[in-house]
């Protein structure tokens, strides 16, 4: 990046910021600030430590100085501004989880597969805070990073104290790390006449019989092991024969005559209703342990978040991390890092929706063959000179893929 590509980048990342809406996070006053500015680079340095005491001192620094990235801290401080992490005074942390494509393993995926990756991880996400640990909409701030991922604050009283080994068991429960199929799969007395575990059971004495049933089956990791069950069952007993169970075959599961009768089963719907209303899995079948064991790991692979491609665990785990400022624009794409609602998710699309540039033609120098896709359109461009629309400039500059003019 020459200098006149960073004088060109600096004015139009003021200009955003000018026309900006600041909107800021919770007690922005006792949090700790960081930037990373265009001068230096392609040197990385940070400047932190910052403090703001006012809202117009965050406004008039974002356009005096043009930052190329802004971060704030997700913990509050008694002296935020100190320049030591022993003298600021931990008060507390904002819970975060950063979904990031970056992480993902292996095979290549274009820049939108990866997006979209990361969108279906965040929905499962949302899921999770929602229905198993029952934060409210209203306390859980979804941002889009402005890079390969998203964002989630929680703001909350209750999980401000967490330390960080308690918030990495957090990333453990929604990864479903370490699901233990024994926990859900439980042998329980027969409900008698005079109540569970009672000596006597449909006027019989001694021996009671037994069931199985899926332990929890109401909520959380439960509810979604029985929707997984009785998916399965119904998707496989629609297969023709020789399709139905074929991964149970494939993987030495179960054989033919268990797989006969299980056929019976998940044809059966009120056996699949008693699932899920009562989580009932007393089926005759050999091996059925087995079964549940394989099913059970099927739902992680399904419903549990992809700690290991997806979350960054080690930023949920620092109570002390600094995270972008929703708003501000990412100096490695120029994308605005973009506040959206749970809602918007689905339908979202970052590769348009954050783009904070107009399409006023703008010539650029091009350093290498590079391809990209961006507001609906293909781009494919070479080493030369240019025109493009100023999103498409932008991005390019800020990849470090073309420099400004001609």
């Amino acid at each position: 990046m020459d200098e006149l590509t960073k004088r060109f980048l600096k004015a139009k990342f003021q200009s955003h910021y000018k026309n900006l809406d600041l909107q800021m996070p919770p007690s922005f006053t006792s949090r700790e600030w960081g930037f990373i500015s265009f001068d230096p680079m392609p040197d990385v340095v940070m400047k932190r430590h910052k403090y703001f005491g006012s809202f117009n001192e965050v406004s008039e620094y974002l356009i005096g100085m043009a930052p190329a990235h802004v971060y704030y801290s997700v913990a509050y401080y008694d002296m935020p501004g100190a320049p030591r992490m022993d003298q600021k005074g931990w008060k507390g942390a904002d819970l975060i989880f950063d979904l990031d494509a970056d992480h993902l393993p292996g095979a290549k995926m274009t820049y939108s597969d990866m997006l979209d990756h990361v969108k279906a991880e965040s929905l499962k996400l949302a899921d999770f805070l929602i229905d198993d640990f029952g934060f409210s909409e209203n306390n859980i701030e979804l941002v889009f990073s402005g890079g390969r991922g998203y964002h989630f604050h929680i703001y909350d009283d209750k999980i401000s104290q967490l330390d960080s080994a308690e918030r990495r068991e957090v990333v453990n429960y929604i990864s479903g790390r370490d699901l233990d199929f024994k926990f859900f799969f439980k042998e329980v007395a027969m409900v008698g006449d005079t109540g569970s575990g009672s000596k006597e059971f449909m006027g019989r004495r001694g021996k009671i019989p037994t069931k199985w049933v899926l332990e929890g089956h109401e909520n959380g990791w439960g509810k979604r092991i029985a929707n997984y069950v009785t998916d399965y069952l119904r998707t496989e007993s629609q297969k023709e024969k020789k399709e139905m169970f074929k991964d149970l075959k494939e993987n030495k599961i179960a054989g033919d005559t268990t797989l006969k009768k299980l056929a019976e089963y998940a044809a059966d719907e009120s056996v699949l209703d008693d699932i899920l209303e009562k989580g009932r899995l007393d089926f005759d079948v050999k091996g059925f342990k087995n079964i549940i064991e394989y099913i059970v790991q099927k739902t992680v692979a399904e419903f549990g978040v992809d700690a290991g491609a997806s979350v960054d665990e080690p930023v949920t785990g620092d109570i002390k991390r600094l995270i972008r400022f929703p708003g501000s624009l990412h100096g490695g794409s120029g994308f605005e890092v973009q506040t959206l609602s749970l809602e918007q998710l689905p339908g979202y699309d970052p590769l348009t929706d954050s783009l904070a540039f107009g399409d006023k033609p703008t010539k650029v120098r091009i350093q290498r063959p590079f391809s990209f896709s961006l507001n609906g359109q293909e781009f494919s461009v070479v080493e030369g000179n240019i025109e493009l629309p100023e999103y498409a400039a932008v991005y390019l500059m800020c990849r470090g893929v073309a420099n400004y003019g001609y």
